[in-house]
């Protein structure tokens, strides 16, 4: 079948379009857990309607469909778990127009998240989204996955900066929703009903986006305490007083044992918590926002760093980027779920991601964005362990029920994708499961979109 299948692919997407089945595409981010898929071809097009095209001939005969981009998502979306061909968008990297003085452009998929990011400073604007692992993630994966990261705290996630987009749905037909305008109340939102639908919906090909002028300075405090309980407030106290921080994340104890060393400051001995804020603006409007945030942050602190803009400031980024890279080979491997509570039961969540690890016999640690409550909780794991990886499966189901519990969700930012397959449920009632499966059928009746996920 997969030669056939090749020649086909290779006859409407071109023949250097055909690539090896190799082990990368059948696995994302998750594979320090052991998830991976199988596939019977892998296709690159360079053209929307190279996608089309695709998708329209696997429509007809039944074969699914797994849409692409730079595989370092953490739910397993990306992975073909029912075979049939992986559709990759990697080769879509245009600019199809920039127009800097309108703070807007049309981008294809393929992109970067760190090319982006790099056309807009250029050119003096912001684009906020920053997910981890810049140089890989790709523009239709942030927004298939409806992507955050740490300053989505006071610019919001990836849906808030898309106005339009290209996508190809089933059986193969290019729809356009939206454009180069920022109000539109037409009909219903289709556009944000795609943006985080994980490609179950459709493909995403192009994309407008909206920019922001660049603040002009951004000014990070660090402030470590001595538990869970104190750091948690003081994120409180923060969010209390009036500031608006555009980043305020945490790590947790056991991170910080992990991961602590590689910080760029010296941490206070007996911390046992940190919190990174971050203040921009212009520049002596951030400074007051720094002091300010750095008032807030001092209430039972062990110490609290208010630092310099430039290299001291990008290298305590670098370390907070790291972090998830470093926890997994301190293992081995990890299953790191997102999941999200209020703000006012995050110190809780800490606490019982703890009790969780125990339970099962895992060693468990949390870091992730403070401000938003949404935790980043891990399981450290042995990927050559099948016993070990079983545990770790349990306690995740553990650590959703907790976050429903708590009055949060079982995904902040990553998405269900196949890791958290058939876990909404113990978020929403009957009848808004029937209304996500209708929404499901009407997009895709046949099931053949990046089937198993989702759901």
């Amino acid at each position: 079948m997969t030669g056939a299948l090749g020649r086909e692919l290779a006859r409407l997407a071109g023949d250097d379009a055909v690539v090896p089945v190799e082990t990368r595409w059948l696995q994302d981010a998750t594979e320090t857990r052991g998830v991976r898929g199988r596939a019977d071809a892998v296709v690159l097009p360079e053209t929307t309607d190279a996608v089309a095209a695709v998708l329209e001939w696997c429509y007809e005969r039944g074969v699914p469909v797994t849409p692409r981009g730079g595989g370092t998502g953490y739910a397993g979306g990306a992975v073909p778990t029912e075979g049939g061909v992986v559709l990759g968008l990697e080769r879509l990297r245009g600019v199809r127009l920039f127009e800097p003085l309108l703070w807007r452009a049309e981008l294809e998929a393929g992109l970067t998240t760190a090319t982006v990011r790099r056309l807009a400073r250029e050119n003096g604007l912001l684009f906020p989204p920053d997910p981890g692992a810049a140089e890989q993630s790709q523009l239709g994966g942030n927004v298939a996955t409806n992507a955050g990261g740490p300053h989505a705290l006071k610019y919001g996630v990836t849906r808030e900066w898309v106005t339009g987009l290209e996508v190809v749905v089933p059986p193969g037909d290019v729809v356009r929703i939206g454009g180069p305008f920022r109000k539109d109340v037409a009909g219903y939102d289709l556009g944000s009903l795609l943006v985080g639908s994980e490609g179950t919906l459709g493909i995403v090909t192009a994309g407008w986006l909206r920019f922001v002028p660049a603040p002009a300075a951004a000014v990070p405090v660090v402030a470590a305490y001595p538990d869970t309980a104190r750091g948690c407030a003081a994120v409180e106290y923060v969010l209390g007083s009036g500031c608006v921080p555009a980043a305020l994340e945490f790590v947790d104890a056991a991170a910080l044992r992990l991961v602590g060393a590689g910080l760029p400051l010296r941490l206070p001995e007996g911390a046992g918590f940190l919190v990174l804020a971050e203040a921009d603006g212009e520049a002596e409007e951030a400074s007051r926002e720094a002091d300010a945030i750095a008032e807030a942050l001092a209430e039972g602190a062990l110490a609290v760093e208010r630092l310099a803009a430039g290299a001291e400031s990008e290298s305590v980024w670098r370390w907070r980027s790291g972090i998830s890279l470093a926890v997994a080979t301190a293992r081995g491997g990890k299953a790191s779920e997102d999941v999200v509570v209020p703000v006012d039961r995050l110190a809780e969540a800490i606490e019982r991601v703890f009790a969780i690890g125990r339970r099962h016999g895992l060693e468990a640690c949390s870091w992730g964005h403070a401000g938003d409550g949404n935790l980043h909780a891990t399981f450290l794991v042995d990927r050559a362990d099948p016993d070990a990886l079983a545990r770790a499966a349990d306690a995740a189901d553990d650590l959703f029920a907790l976050a429903v519990e708590l009055g949060g969700s079982i995904s902040g930012e990553h998405g269900i994708g196949s890791v958290k397959a058939g876990q909404l449920g113990a978020q929403w009632p009957d009848r808004a499961l029937e209304l996500h499966a209708g929404v499901k059928r009407v997009f895709d009746p046949k099931g053949l979109l990046n089937p198993g996920k989702k759901r």
